[in-house]
């Protein structure tokens, strides 16, 4: 499990450092300093019309440079260059794309609702993301997975890809092996995977370790939509389950 003084990106653990102390409603100016100049706003529900929360680095959608005021639909593609990063919300989904990823927001069908999510294709790279109620389908190279509304982190590759059902429940199954199949129901990234590609039938989905995201990234995605995690932390900066795989 990876602990919050191992994570790598120094521009991240900063963030951390500051979601934290803001999120937890300690009051220390510093932190919020860092918060603000991050991001230029203290995290809080968007307003309505607004997508992006903030950015770094190189971001395109739809293969256009994007700023703070770009909006972000179904339909629309986005994607994150070498050391960059977006925060964004579309509709109740609320999101954070980490560098080197491409991500399809695909449009239900059968419906005139322009903001209704359909389903994710992470073409490459990683993603956080949490809904409510929102049903939908993710799909990488390797895996389909039935979201019901919930937390989850993906890194995908076109050899395996890592899951976490941070909290709720999904439908995980091997795209290319329909017996490699796991319904999955979490409080708290109970059950991460990898979802392989030649594990053979029926064993094409394994355990994987909780990696690469925390509870305090969690909870400013969810802030940006107006709601909580379901779980409660601690303000020690831990980054996830207290707990070895």
């Amino acid at each position: 499990m990876q602990r919050f003084d191992e994570i790598d990106d120094p521009r991240r653990m900063l963030l951390i450092r500051a979601l934290t102390a803001g999120l937890l409603g300690l009051t220390a100016a510093g932190s919020q300093a860092i918060t603000f100049g991050i991001f230029g706003s203290k995290p809080r529900k968007l307003p309505a019309g607004q997508s992006i929360y903030g950015l770094s680095g190189q971001v395109t959608v739809n293969d256009k440079e994007a700023t703070l005021a770009t909006t972000i639909k179904p339909g629309d593609t986005v994607q994150t260059a070498q050391n960059s990063e977006v925060v964004f919300v579309v509709n109740t989904h609320s999101m954070i794309l980490r560098s080197d990823s491409k991500l399809l927001i695909e449009p239900p069908e059968n419906t005139t609702e322009s903001l209704i999510i359909g389903g994710l294709r992470m073409l490459s790279g990683k993603l956080l993301s949490v809904s409510r109620n929102s049903p939908m389908r993710l799909t990488s190279s390797t895996a389909t997975i039935g979201i019901r509304g919930t937390g989850f982190y993906i890194e995908a590759d076109p050899e395996r890809t890592y899951f976490c059902t941070c909290y709720g429940a999904t439908e995980v199954q091997a795209t290319a092996d329909p017996t490699s199949r796991e319904n999955i129901t979490a409080k708290h990234h109970d059950r991460p995977v990898y979802i392989v590609a030649d594990g053979g039938a029926g064993n094409n989905i394994r355990n994987a370790p909780f990696v690469n995201h925390t509870d305090q990234e969690l909870a400013l995605i969810e802030t940006l939509v107006g709601r909580r995690t379901p779980f409660v932390f601690s303000n020690d900066v831990y980054t996830g389950p207290r707990r070895t795989y």
